[in-house]
Protein backbone atom coordinates (compact mmCIF):
# COMPACT_ATOMS: atom_id res chain seq x y z
CA UNK A 1 0.00 0.00 0.00
CA UNK A 2 2.82 2.40 0.91
CA UNK A 3 4.63 1.68 -2.39
CA UNK A 4 1.44 2.31 -4.33
CA UNK A 5 0.95 5.62 -2.54
CA UNK A 6 4.50 6.69 -3.34
CA UNK A 7 3.99 5.95 -7.00
CA UNK A 8 0.98 8.26 -7.01
CA UNK A 9 3.13 11.26 -6.06
CA UNK A 10 6.45 10.35 -7.69
CA UNK A 11 7.66 12.74 -10.41
CA UNK A 12 7.92 11.69 -14.03
CA UNK A 13 11.23 10.72 -15.57
CA UNK A 14 10.92 13.57 -18.08
CA UNK A 15 10.81 16.10 -15.23
CA UNK A 16 14.27 15.01 -14.08
CA UNK A 17 16.13 17.79 -15.86
CA UNK A 18 19.12 19.61 -14.35
CA UNK A 19 18.47 22.92 -12.61
CA UNK A 20 19.17 26.20 -14.36
CA UNK A 21 22.07 27.06 -12.04
CA UNK A 22 21.90 30.79 -12.53
CA UNK A 23 18.61 30.75 -10.62
CA UNK A 24 20.36 28.97 -7.73
CA UNK A 25 23.03 31.70 -7.75
CA UNK A 26 20.30 34.35 -7.58
CA UNK A 27 18.77 32.59 -4.58
CA UNK A 28 22.13 32.39 -2.78
CA UNK A 29 22.78 36.09 -3.48
CA UNK A 30 19.34 36.89 -2.12
CA UNK A 31 20.18 35.21 1.19
CA UNK A 32 23.31 37.34 1.52
CA UNK A 33 21.31 40.49 0.83
CA UNK A 34 18.64 39.45 3.33
CA UNK A 35 21.39 39.28 5.94
CA UNK A 36 22.50 42.82 5.11
CA UNK A 37 25.27 42.20 2.59
CA UNK A 38 25.68 44.11 -0.67
CA UNK A 39 25.99 41.85 -3.71
CA UNK A 40 27.20 42.99 -7.12
CA UNK A 41 24.89 41.08 -9.45
CA UNK A 42 26.61 39.81 -12.59
CA UNK A 43 24.96 36.39 -12.69
CA UNK A 44 21.81 36.94 -14.70
CA UNK A 45 20.91 38.54 -18.02
CA UNK A 46 18.64 41.05 -16.34
CA UNK A 47 18.74 44.60 -17.74
CA UNK A 48 19.04 47.18 -15.02
CA UNK A 49 16.93 49.65 -17.02
CA UNK A 50 13.15 49.70 -17.13
CA UNK A 51 10.95 49.07 -20.13
CA UNK A 52 10.59 51.97 -22.58
CA UNK A 53 8.41 54.78 -21.30
CA UNK A 54 6.19 54.31 -24.35
CA UNK A 55 5.46 50.74 -23.21
CA UNK A 56 4.78 51.77 -19.62
CA UNK A 57 2.44 54.56 -20.72
CA UNK A 58 0.52 52.20 -23.00
CA UNK A 59 0.13 49.67 -20.19
CA UNK A 60 -1.15 52.32 -17.79
CA UNK A 61 -3.67 53.51 -20.33
CA UNK A 62 -4.85 49.95 -20.96
CA UNK A 63 -5.34 49.32 -17.23
CA UNK A 64 -7.69 52.28 -17.04
CA UNK A 65 -9.59 51.50 -20.23
CA UNK A 66 -11.58 48.49 -19.08
CA UNK A 67 -11.25 44.72 -18.73
CA UNK A 68 -8.20 42.95 -20.13
CA UNK A 69 -9.63 40.01 -22.02
CA UNK A 70 -8.19 37.08 -23.94
CA UNK A 71 -6.69 38.01 -27.29
CA UNK A 72 -6.40 35.98 -30.45
CA UNK A 73 -4.20 32.95 -29.79
CA UNK A 74 -1.48 34.06 -32.23
CA UNK A 75 -1.44 37.57 -30.80
CA UNK A 76 -3.11 40.95 -31.22
CA UNK A 77 -3.18 41.59 -35.00
CA UNK A 78 -1.72 45.09 -34.69
CA UNK A 79 1.24 43.73 -32.69
CA UNK A 80 1.87 40.98 -35.23
CA UNK A 81 1.79 43.60 -37.99
CA UNK A 82 4.19 45.84 -36.05
CA UNK A 83 6.65 42.98 -35.58
CA UNK A 84 6.46 42.22 -39.31
CA UNK A 85 7.18 45.89 -40.02
CA UNK A 86 10.22 45.68 -37.74
CA UNK A 87 11.83 43.20 -40.16
CA UNK A 88 11.16 45.46 -43.11
CA UNK A 89 12.58 48.50 -41.32
CA UNK A 90 15.63 46.79 -39.79
CA UNK A 91 16.70 44.28 -42.44
CA UNK A 92 14.53 45.14 -45.46
CA UNK A 93 13.07 41.65 -45.22
CA UNK A 94 9.38 41.21 -46.10
CA UNK A 95 7.63 39.15 -43.42
CA UNK A 96 3.90 38.56 -43.64
CA UNK A 97 2.12 39.34 -40.33
CA UNK A 98 0.36 36.00 -40.70
CA UNK A 99 3.71 34.27 -40.09
CA UNK A 100 4.26 36.06 -36.77
CA UNK A 101 3.31 34.29 -33.51
CA UNK A 102 3.31 36.20 -30.23
CA UNK A 103 4.53 34.09 -27.30
CA UNK A 104 4.92 34.26 -23.53
CA UNK A 105 8.58 35.14 -23.70
CA UNK A 106 11.09 33.33 -25.85
CA UNK A 107 10.85 30.34 -23.49
CA UNK A 108 7.35 29.56 -24.72
CA UNK A 109 8.61 30.04 -28.26
CA UNK A 110 11.17 27.26 -27.80
CA UNK A 111 8.55 24.90 -26.38
CA UNK A 112 6.17 25.62 -29.26
CA UNK A 113 8.92 25.27 -31.85
CA UNK A 114 10.20 21.98 -30.47
CA UNK A 115 6.69 20.53 -30.22
CA UNK A 116 5.71 21.65 -33.72
CA UNK A 117 8.95 20.67 -35.47
CA UNK A 118 10.21 17.49 -33.81
CA UNK A 119 9.06 14.02 -32.78
CA UNK A 120 10.16 12.20 -29.60
CA UNK A 121 13.58 10.75 -30.21
CA UNK A 122 14.60 13.38 -32.77
CA UNK A 123 18.16 14.65 -32.44
CA UNK A 124 18.70 18.42 -32.38
CA UNK A 125 22.16 20.01 -32.57
CA UNK A 126 23.09 22.91 -30.32
CA UNK A 127 26.40 24.66 -29.71
CA UNK A 128 28.39 24.01 -26.58
CA UNK A 129 28.74 26.22 -24.62
CA UNK A 130 25.10 27.19 -24.96
CA UNK A 131 21.95 28.26 -23.13
CA UNK A 132 21.03 25.39 -20.74
CA UNK A 133 17.22 25.38 -21.23
CA UNK A 134 17.74 24.46 -24.91
CA UNK A 135 18.88 21.00 -23.96
CA UNK A 136 16.71 20.72 -20.84
CA UNK A 137 13.47 21.50 -22.71
CA UNK A 138 14.41 19.18 -25.56
CA UNK A 139 15.08 16.38 -23.07
CA UNK A 140 11.82 16.98 -21.22
CA UNK A 141 9.95 16.71 -24.54
CA UNK A 142 11.63 13.43 -25.38
CA UNK A 143 14.11 14.76 -27.93
CA UNK A 144 17.86 14.28 -27.83
CA UNK A 145 20.05 17.39 -27.62
CA UNK A 146 23.31 16.88 -29.51
CA UNK A 147 26.11 19.10 -28.21
CA UNK A 148 28.59 20.26 -30.84
CA UNK A 149 31.73 21.51 -29.12
CA UNK A 150 32.85 24.86 -30.54
CA UNK A 151 36.37 26.27 -30.49
CA UNK A 152 38.29 29.46 -31.08
CA UNK A 153 39.05 28.25 -34.63
CA UNK A 154 35.38 28.79 -35.56
CA UNK A 155 34.86 31.76 -33.24
CA UNK A 156 32.89 29.51 -30.88
CA UNK A 157 30.07 28.86 -33.34
CA UNK A 158 28.85 25.84 -35.29
CA UNK A 159 29.99 25.79 -38.92
CA UNK A 160 28.36 24.07 -41.85
CA UNK A 161 31.19 21.52 -41.94
CA UNK A 162 30.73 20.72 -38.25
CA UNK A 163 27.00 20.28 -38.74
CA UNK A 164 27.46 18.07 -41.80
CA UNK A 165 29.95 15.87 -39.92
CA UNK A 166 27.60 15.46 -36.94
CA UNK A 167 24.72 14.61 -39.27
CA UNK A 168 26.84 12.00 -41.06
CA UNK A 169 27.61 10.26 -37.76
CA UNK A 170 23.94 10.02 -36.72
CA UNK A 171 21.16 11.89 -38.55
CA UNK A 172 19.94 15.17 -37.09
CA UNK A 173 16.39 16.51 -37.29
CA UNK A 174 17.26 20.08 -36.36
CA UNK A 175 19.87 22.63 -35.38
CA UNK A 176 19.47 25.62 -33.06
CA UNK A 177 21.82 28.58 -33.41
CA UNK A 178 22.11 31.86 -31.51
CA UNK A 179 23.89 35.06 -32.49
CA UNK A 180 24.69 36.92 -30.28
CA UNK A 181 25.03 33.81 -28.15
CA UNK A 182 24.45 33.12 -24.49
CA UNK A 183 26.75 32.60 -22.53
CA UNK A 184 29.59 33.69 -24.78
CA UNK A 185 28.37 36.95 -26.28
CA UNK A 186 30.03 35.89 -29.55
CA UNK A 187 28.35 36.40 -32.92
CA UNK A 188 28.23 34.76 -36.32
CA UNK A 189 29.01 36.88 -39.34
CA UNK A 190 26.16 37.12 -41.87
CA UNK A 191 28.11 34.84 -44.19
CA UNK A 192 28.71 32.25 -41.46
CA UNK A 193 25.01 32.16 -40.60
CA UNK A 194 24.03 31.89 -44.26
CA UNK A 195 26.50 29.04 -44.82
CA UNK A 196 25.14 27.13 -41.84
CA UNK A 197 21.51 27.58 -42.87
CA UNK A 198 22.23 26.47 -46.43
CA UNK A 199 24.12 23.37 -45.29
CA UNK A 200 21.36 22.48 -42.83
CA UNK A 201 18.57 22.81 -45.35
CA UNK A 202 20.58 20.96 -47.96
CA UNK A 203 20.86 18.05 -45.53
CA UNK A 204 17.17 18.20 -44.57
CA UNK A 205 17.91 19.64 -41.12
CA UNK A 206 15.41 22.15 -39.73
CA UNK A 207 16.80 25.46 -38.45
CA UNK A 208 15.81 27.45 -35.37
CA UNK A 209 17.51 30.83 -34.93
CA UNK A 210 17.52 32.34 -31.44
CA UNK A 211 17.69 36.09 -32.01
CA UNK A 212 16.68 37.42 -28.59
CA UNK A 213 19.87 39.50 -28.25
CA UNK A 214 19.44 41.24 -31.58
CA UNK A 215 19.93 44.96 -31.20
CA UNK A 216 22.73 44.37 -28.70
CA UNK A 217 25.59 44.04 -31.17
CA UNK A 218 28.91 45.86 -30.90
CA UNK A 219 31.41 44.09 -33.19
CA UNK A 220 29.36 43.33 -36.31
CA UNK A 221 25.68 43.90 -37.19
CA UNK A 222 23.44 41.00 -36.20
CA UNK A 223 21.93 39.08 -39.11
CA UNK A 224 18.48 37.52 -39.06
CA UNK A 225 17.90 34.06 -40.50
CA UNK A 226 14.65 35.48 -41.90
CA UNK A 227 16.73 37.13 -44.62
CA UNK A 228 18.29 33.79 -45.55
CA UNK A 229 15.34 31.41 -45.54
CA UNK A 230 11.56 31.47 -45.09
CA UNK A 231 11.83 27.89 -43.81
CA UNK A 232 13.85 28.82 -40.72
CA UNK A 233 12.01 29.42 -37.45
CA UNK A 234 12.99 32.70 -35.76
CA UNK A 235 12.58 33.22 -32.02
CA UNK A 236 12.91 36.67 -30.48
CA UNK A 237 11.85 38.50 -27.35
CA UNK A 238 11.19 41.91 -25.85
CA UNK A 239 13.16 40.86 -22.73
CA UNK A 240 16.67 41.93 -23.62
CA UNK A 241 16.92 44.91 -26.00
CA UNK A 242 13.60 46.34 -24.75
CA UNK A 243 14.35 45.55 -21.07
CA UNK A 244 11.01 43.77 -20.57
CA UNK A 245 12.07 40.53 -18.86
CA UNK A 246 9.22 40.46 -16.34
CA UNK A 247 6.59 41.24 -18.93
CA UNK A 248 7.16 37.76 -20.43
CA UNK A 249 6.52 38.63 -24.06
CA UNK A 250 8.25 37.37 -27.19
CA UNK A 251 7.57 36.28 -30.73
CA UNK A 252 8.28 33.77 -33.47
CA UNK A 253 8.46 34.04 -37.24
CA UNK A 254 7.52 30.67 -38.69
CA UNK A 255 6.94 29.05 -42.11
CA UNK A 256 3.35 29.11 -43.36
CA UNK A 257 3.01 25.38 -42.79
CA UNK A 258 3.70 25.72 -39.05
CA UNK A 259 1.32 28.60 -38.30
CA UNK A 260 -1.79 26.48 -37.73
CA UNK A 261 0.00 23.68 -35.79
CA UNK A 262 1.57 26.26 -33.47
CA UNK A 263 -1.78 28.01 -33.11
CA UNK A 264 -3.40 24.74 -32.04
CA UNK A 265 -0.62 24.10 -29.53
CA UNK A 266 -0.85 27.59 -28.05
CA UNK A 267 -4.66 27.37 -27.87
CA UNK A 268 -4.29 24.35 -25.61
CA UNK A 269 -1.17 25.31 -23.67
CA UNK A 270 -1.87 28.98 -22.98
CA UNK A 271 -5.10 30.10 -24.73
CA UNK A 272 -3.40 33.42 -25.42
CA UNK A 273 -0.50 35.62 -24.32
CA UNK A 274 -1.07 38.20 -21.52
CA UNK A 275 -2.98 41.10 -23.03
CA UNK A 276 -1.31 43.86 -21.05
CA UNK A 277 2.15 42.70 -22.12
CA UNK A 278 1.10 42.62 -25.77
CA UNK A 279 -0.20 46.18 -25.61
CA UNK A 280 3.02 47.36 -23.97
CA UNK A 281 5.16 45.43 -26.46
CA UNK A 282 3.57 47.11 -29.46
CA UNK A 283 4.27 50.52 -27.93
CA UNK A 284 7.85 49.50 -27.08
CA UNK A 285 8.87 49.81 -30.72
CA UNK A 286 8.31 53.56 -30.42
CA UNK A 287 10.84 53.69 -27.58
CA UNK A 288 13.91 52.60 -29.56
CA UNK A 289 15.71 55.91 -29.05
CA UNK A 290 15.49 55.36 -25.29
CA UNK A 291 16.70 51.77 -25.67
CA UNK A 292 19.68 52.89 -27.75
CA UNK A 293 20.84 54.94 -24.78
CA UNK A 294 20.59 51.82 -22.64
CA UNK A 295 22.65 49.96 -25.23
CA UNK A 296 25.35 52.64 -25.01
CA UNK A 297 25.48 51.90 -21.29
CA UNK A 298 26.17 48.23 -22.03
CA UNK A 299 28.94 49.30 -24.37
CA UNK A 300 30.53 51.33 -21.57
CA UNK A 301 30.21 48.38 -19.21
CA UNK A 302 31.77 46.11 -21.80
CA UNK A 303 34.79 48.36 -22.08
CA UNK A 304 35.19 48.50 -18.28
CA UNK A 305 35.37 44.69 -18.14
CA UNK A 306 37.46 44.18 -21.27
CA UNK A 307 39.98 46.68 -19.93
CA UNK A 308 39.74 45.86 -16.23
CA UNK A 309 39.41 42.09 -15.95
CA UNK A 310 42.85 41.29 -17.44
CA UNK A 311 44.39 43.62 -14.86
CA UNK A 312 42.36 41.84 -12.17
CA UNK A 313 43.70 38.45 -13.26
CA UNK A 314 41.16 37.20 -15.80
CA UNK A 315 43.16 37.64 -18.97
CA UNK A 316 41.39 35.10 -21.19
CA UNK A 317 37.82 35.38 -22.42
CA UNK A 318 35.89 34.72 -25.61
CA UNK A 319 35.17 37.47 -28.17
CA UNK A 320 32.81 39.98 -26.56
CA UNK A 321 30.76 40.75 -29.66
CA UNK A 322 27.22 41.30 -28.41
CA UNK A 323 24.47 40.62 -25.86
CA UNK A 324 25.76 41.60 -22.38
CA UNK A 325 27.90 38.62 -21.44
CA UNK A 326 31.59 37.90 -21.07
CA UNK A 327 32.69 34.25 -20.87
CA UNK A 328 35.93 34.12 -18.92
CA UNK A 329 38.50 31.33 -18.59
CA UNK A 330 39.28 30.69 -14.91
CA UNK A 331 41.40 27.55 -15.42
CA UNK A 332 44.40 29.41 -13.99
CA UNK A 333 42.62 29.43 -10.63
CA UNK A 334 40.36 26.37 -10.57
CA UNK A 335 39.04 23.30 -12.33
CA UNK A 336 35.70 23.62 -10.51
CA UNK A 337 33.83 26.72 -11.66
CA UNK A 338 30.84 25.92 -9.44
CA UNK A 339 32.98 26.02 -6.30
CA UNK A 340 34.84 29.08 -7.66
CA UNK A 341 31.55 30.99 -8.07
CA UNK A 342 30.32 29.92 -4.62
CA UNK A 343 33.47 31.21 -2.99
CA UNK A 344 33.45 34.44 -5.00
CA UNK A 345 29.90 35.10 -3.83
CA UNK A 346 30.56 34.18 -0.21
CA UNK A 347 33.90 35.96 0.14
CA UNK A 348 33.56 39.14 -1.92
CA UNK A 349 29.81 39.20 -2.70
CA UNK A 350 30.18 39.20 -6.48
CA UNK A 351 27.67 36.91 -8.19
CA UNK A 352 28.64 35.27 -11.49
CA UNK A 353 27.46 32.01 -13.08
CA UNK A 354 29.54 28.82 -13.34
CA UNK A 355 30.34 27.64 -16.83
CA UNK A 356 29.10 24.12 -16.04
CA UNK A 357 25.62 25.55 -16.45
CA UNK A 358 26.37 26.13 -20.14
CA UNK A 359 28.91 23.43 -20.99
CA UNK A 360 28.85 20.13 -19.07
CA UNK A 361 32.28 19.16 -20.44
CA UNK A 362 34.54 22.22 -20.43
CA UNK A 363 32.45 24.57 -18.35
CA UNK A 364 34.33 23.75 -15.16
CA UNK A 365 37.04 26.10 -16.46
CA UNK A 366 34.75 29.06 -17.29
CA UNK A 367 32.39 31.57 -15.70
CA UNK A 368 29.81 33.82 -17.32
CA UNK A 369 29.80 37.46 -16.31
CA UNK A 370 26.83 39.66 -17.16
CA UNK A 371 27.41 43.36 -17.71
CA UNK A 372 23.74 44.34 -17.87
CA UNK A 373 24.01 46.37 -14.64
CA UNK A 374 25.41 49.82 -13.90
CA UNK A 375 28.87 51.12 -14.76
CA UNK A 376 29.51 51.69 -11.05
CA UNK A 377 28.78 48.02 -10.36
CA UNK A 378 31.13 46.94 -13.13
CA UNK A 379 33.98 49.02 -11.73
CA UNK A 380 33.31 47.82 -8.19
CA UNK A 381 33.24 44.19 -9.34
CA UNK A 382 36.57 44.52 -11.14
CA UNK A 383 38.12 45.99 -8.02
CA UNK A 384 36.71 43.27 -5.75
CA UNK A 385 37.73 40.47 -8.13
CA UNK A 386 41.24 41.88 -8.53
CA UNK A 387 41.77 42.03 -4.79
CA UNK A 388 40.37 38.52 -4.32
CA UNK A 389 42.37 36.87 -7.08
CA UNK A 390 45.49 38.73 -6.05
CA UNK A 391 45.46 36.84 -2.75
CA UNK A 392 45.20 33.43 -4.42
Amino acid sequence: MLDAARRLVSPSVRSDVPPFMVMDVIAAAGRIEAAGGRVVHMEVGQPAAAAPQTAIAAARAALGAGPLRYTETLGIPSLRARIARFYAETWQVPVAPERVVVTTGSSAGFILAFLAMFEPGDRVAIASPGYPPYRHILSALGCEPVLIETTADTRWTITGDMLRAAHARTPLAGVLVASPANPTGTMMTPQALADLVHVAEGEGIRVISDEIYHGLDYAVPAETAARISERAVIINSFSKYFCMTGWRIGWMVVPDTLVRPIERLQQNLAISVPTLSQIAAEAAFEGCAEMEQVKHGYERNRLILVDGLPKAGLEKFLPVDGAFYLYADVSRFTDDSLDFCKRMLEEIHVAVTPGVDFDPLRGRHFVRISYAGSAADMSEAVERIGGWLGKR
